[in-house]
């Protein structure tokens, strides 16, 4: 699976951003997915996940409320609706799938290029 990730750029606190993945090379709703994030210094952690169809999803508690997952199957693309953006969401991005969808899982086979998102106060 061939994942592209866009969307990033620089908002002002409070602002909304979305960011989109596209895949290729494989089917598409075969996957799970996640989003991750990473700043300078500190370990990837995941921001959110969702399961084949879209049935279940997952946020990391620092999210919650604020961000959303979702995707699209016909078009082979996931999505990260980010409102209410704060400073410390600053981060580089990364879109990641893999066969098995668990809430708790944290290592993805496949791994997009990141997108950068910087948040200003």
């Amino acid at each position: 699976v061939q994942l592209q990730a866009s969307g990033g750029g620089l908002v002002q606190a409070g602002d909304s951003l979305r960011l989109s993945c596209a895949a290729s090379g494989r089917t598409f709703s075969n996957y799970a997915m996640g989003w991750f994030r990473q700043t300078p210094g500190k370990e990837r952690e995941i921001v959110a996940a969702i399961s084949y169809s879209g049935q279940r999803t997952y946020y990391a508690d620092s999210v919650k409320g604020r961000f959303t997952i979702s995707r699209d199957n016909a078009k082979n693309t996931v999505y990260l609706q980010m409102n209410s953006l704060k400073p410390e969401d600053t981060a580089v991005y990364y879109c990641a799938a893999d066969r098995v969808y668990s809430d708790y899982k944290r290592t993805y086979d496949y791994w997009g290029q990141g997108t950068l998102v910087t948040v200003s106060s």
